[in-house]
């Protein structure tokens, strides 16, 4: 590098144009999230269907998925199945660090838009499962069927 571009210093006013900018940026945003001013909200389209689950894990690395109503077994559930043990490890941890156990379901609500939520009672926490795309989607799709459906 030459000399002269080495002793010149940066220009102060583009960096405190930069920090002004990020300072508004964040109390804009935290103004919208605390007074909900300007926020989106979308309702939810019209439940159509509700089915309230139960997931055990099984010795062999399976997820073992209950029908509350009836007690039945709707799917075993193998191999890795990274997004359903995710999901249900995520809402697990959620009711473990709220104080709840295992024994309430789940339910899965299917809207009249053709979205799937998972939603846990216990925590108010829901899982719009739309979000994560089709073949995740699929996954919990297959457990609103019926049984014979669902094979």
């Amino acid at each position: 590098m030459s000399e002269a571009l080495r002793d010149e210093p940066f220009p102060r006013a583009p960096l405190f144009a930069a920090a002004a900018l990020v300072a508004l940026a964040i109390v804009a945003v935290a103004c919208v999230r605390l007074t909900g001013v300007g926020a989106v909200h979308v309702p939810d389209a019209p439940t159509i269907s509700v089915r309230e689950l139960r997931f055990e894990d099984q010795p062999d690395g399976g997820v073992a998925v209950y029908d509350v109503q009836s007690n039945e077994l709707v799917k075993v559930i193998t191999g890795s199945n990274g997004f359903l043990r995710g999901t249900l490890r995520g809402l697990a941890r959620e009711r473990k660090r709220s104080g709840f156990g295992p024994d309430q379901a789940f339910r899965l609500v299917g809207h009249a838009d053709g979205r799937l939520t998972l939603e846990d009672p216990a925590t108010a926490r829901r899982v719009d499962l739309e979000s994560f795309g089709p073949t995740n989607v699929a996954v919990f799709a297959q457990l609103m069927q019926p049984r014979s459906e669902a094979r």
